[in-house]
């Protein structure tokens, strides 16, 4: 086995109170060496992805800007590939492009969108991730799915990177996971939020165990391909403080779980830098995951951490 890959690191910002603030948290996360700037998709109070990566990749050189993800349901591929395609090609090549079948109940509510049955709902995001390499490809592409019919579509523009840019697809059930093995080239390893928010089910899946069970789906449908998949995880809690397992405690009451599930769950980090890198280093060695993704109020104070560890 190649794995395990060297680190790196990405910050996931979804709000800003003007173009200036917005620029500003861009600029500092390329500052800070962090590897991507990713945004979540859904109708709730955050910037639309699409002009704001643009404006973020804009601001910036080196910096990768991406989704985590688009939601399938509201977004036809051959508009989605158009749009990526152009982020792409403006971004010189730094684009990520991740895609879900959709899950807030909140958003389908709010629209008056169909919330179908989840096999569904991913099975036409299976269909637009086809769609979607098909246009990005170099000639005229054509594809008569149950959910997507396109007709001798040549996408135009084409994006800079060979292939498209690189899809992540992540989750926290056995379908999505195995799907994202077999489709992806990046899979982020989720809690499960099949219940349409995060709630009791979600937390309950954040556990080192389940992420065990989780990675050995991932494993079984990759086969051969397991080596050239990049595994990431999303932190939804990063806390840096030399007093970690007082911090834990207060943190693990209000998640309803045990200090010591938190601890140990890959999708919580609290700890001293040096605390929290070596937890990093022990993570990628048990679950590969490589690519660390934190959310926009640990920017700065986790920033030490991405210092010592990116692309070791």
């Amino acid at each position: 086995m190649t794995h395990p890959r060297p680190f790196r690191f990405g910050v996931m910002a979804a709000r800003a109170r003007s173009s200036s603030e917005w620029i500003d948290t861009a600029k500092q996360a390329e500052d800070l060496g962090y590897s991507a700037l990713l945004m979540p998709d859904h109708f709730g109070d955050q910037l639309a992805p699409v002009p704001a990566l643009s404006m973020a990749a804009a601001a910036t050189t080196s910096l990768r800007v991406g989704t985590l993800v688009f939601a399938n349901d509201f977004r036809h591929p051959a508009v989605l590939a158009k749009e990526t395609a152009t982020l792409d090609l403006l971004s010189d090549g730094r684009l990520e492009v991740g895609v879900g079948a959709g899950w807030m109940t909140e958003d389908y509510a709010w629209t008056g969108v169909a919330h179908d049955r989840a096999g569904v709902r991913i099975d036409r995001m299976i269909e637009s991730i086809e769609v979607l390499r098909g246009l990005w490809g170099d000639d005229a592409f054509s594809f008569d799915g149950e959910h997507y019919t396109i007709s001798e579509m040549n996408g135009l523009p084409k994006p800079v990177q060979a292939g498209g840019p690189p899809i992540i697809v992540g989750g926290g059930g056995k379908r999505v996971l195995s799907t994202a093995a077999r489709l992806a080239d990046i899979v982020g390893v989720n809690p499960n939020v099949g219940e349409g928010k995060v709630g009791p089910e979600a937390v309950a899946s954040m556990s080192a165990e389940a992420t065990e069970e989780k990675l050995g789906w991932v494993r079984a449908a990759a086969g051969d391909r397991f080596d050239d998949l990049e595994i990431s995880i999303l932190k939804f809690v990063t806390i840096v403080t030399d007093d970690r397992d007082a911090v834990a405690a207060k943190v693990a009451a209000g998640m309803g779980m045990a200090p010591e599930t938190l601890l140990a769950s890959p999708h919580t980090l609290v700890g001293s830098a040096e605390q929290i890198a070596d937890e990093l280093a022990e993570q990628r060695e048990r679950w590969q995951g490589s690519y660390v993704t934190v959310q926009s109020d640990a920017l700065a104070s986790f920033a030490p951490v991405v210092a010592a560890l990116a692309g070791t």
